[in-house]
């Protein structure tokens, strides 16, 4: 893989119908053995769009990296093109990729994104459910009628009640309908928070913890 190194973050790039970069953060020992390692794949908000990869270090996980979290986990965070919407098939092709690269445990790959990522890791896990073993999307929404797909994985979804850009009660609707379909979901609201629900989200361990305590069968 092309790309340039930074403190254990990789800049590279892929092919799938359109170019994508991504940047990976591989977890400390990663290179000492043969283990193999969850995976986390965080998709960023709509101002993050473009071909500026430092953009991507602005919010939540691969922002932790930069500040010196040491995550157990692989760390993969694409970015998105300019003007368009998180493509699930290209997403599909950069995963691929990656668990061709590298070392991962299959039965432990989780998504999480904020805003227009909470979108993607919604529509991903809708198209791919077999894939995930949990998913968490933070201020995001969706279709409800396609929350059936999910009803074996685990979701944590996050929204903020004051939120200007997306409102509360799109997250909300996916979660209700997902409970109503017999799915595993957890939702936290919170209530002072408008569109910037990603900080106390992503600053919490719990949210780690329970990511990597669920593992498919």
């Amino acid at each position: 893989m092309k790309g340039v190194q930074e403190a254990r973050v990789f800049a590279g790039r892929i092919t799938f119908n359109a170019r994508m970069g991504y940047l990976i953060s591989l977890p400390e020992g990663y290179e000492k053995g043969k283990q193999k390692w969850p995976l986390v794949l965080f998709l960023h908000g709509a101002g993050e769009r473009g071909t500026d990869i430092a953009l991507v270090r602005k919010h939540g996980p691969p922002r932790r990296v930069d500040e010196g979290e040491k995550f157990p986990f692989i760390l993969v965070s694409p970015q998105c093109p300019a003007d368009e919407y998180w493509s699930v098939p290209t997403l599909k092709a950069l995963l691929d990729t990656i668990l061709r690269k590298y070392r991962v445990d299959r039965s432990r790959i989780y998504v999480t994104g904020l805003s227009m990522g909470g979108n993607g890791s919604w529509r991903m896990a809708a198209t791919y459910p077999d894939l995930f073993a949990a998913i968490a999307p933070v201020c995001g929404w969706g279709d409800p009628a396609r929350v059936l797909p999910l009803r074996r994985v685990p979701v944590w979804a996050f929204h903020g009640k004051k939120d200007p850009v997306i409102a509360f009660d799109r997250g909300e609707a996916m979660v209700k309908a997902l409970k109503a379909a017999g799915g595993d979901v957890k939702f936290t609201a919170y209530p002072e928070a408008e569109h910037d629900s990603w900080t106390a989200t992503y600053g919490n361990p719990e949210l780690y913890d329970w990511l990597l305590a669920q593992k498919k069968s």
